[in-house]
């Protein structure tokens, strides 16, 4: 074997181990990579996780807020209303005790009370109706029990003073008279 045999055998030799060594290098280097891909993948993963329950949780906030703004703003009208209930019953006694109805301070008095009653009415609040109807522990105040004949037992005969309800609560039950 010649020299130039040697160096070449050499040569191969070398670029035999570069390769190996370029081989070795690329599989360090692709697990490597695959391990920071994967801890990276991981990473946004949980991330994601964290924004989509921060957006859910805001969402939700969102929600809350609103309704306890609608919540703040009903107990404030049926804290108002029910101020107004008396007031309206002293309108409706007023205008009872009138002798003359065809008097103008009569009807004034009335245009003021059915104005009232018109503006609750718009803001749901609604008289409960009572005569006639069945004796419901939920809506009425049973005051007097009276012997009837003609109308039957558990059956509302008078309303002694109106009951009202915002939206579906009751804000005052009607005073009732009722059938044994």
């Amino acid at each position: 074997m010649g020299k130039e045999e040697f160096e070449v055998k050499d040569m191969f030799e070398d670029i035999d181990k570069a390769e190996e060594s370029v081989k070795s290098n690329d599989e360090q280097t692709t697990d490597l990579d695959r391990d920071l891909i994967g801890k990276k993948d991981e990473e946004i993963s949980e991330l994601n996780n964290k924004l989509l329950r921060l957006q859910a949780d805001f969402v939700n906030y969102k929600k809350r807020s609103e309704k306890d703004r609608e919540n703040s703003i009903d107990y404030g009208f049926e804290a108002m209303a029910c101020e107004l209930l008396p007031i309206i019953d002293n309108f409706q006694r007023a205008l009872e005790t009138e002798v003359d109805k065809e008097d103008g301070f009569y009807n004034g008095i009335l245009m003021i009370k059915d104005q009232l009653i018109n503006m609750l009415n718009k803001n749901n609040v609604v008289e409960i109706e009572a005569v006639g109807s069945d004796f419901d522990p939920n809506f009425h105040h049973a005051v007097f029990m009276e012997e009837s004949q003609e109308i039957e037992s558990g059956k509302v005969i008078e309303v002694l003073q109106k009951g009202y309800k915002y939206k579906e609560k009751v804000i005052r039950p009607a005073m009732v008279k009722v059938a044994k």
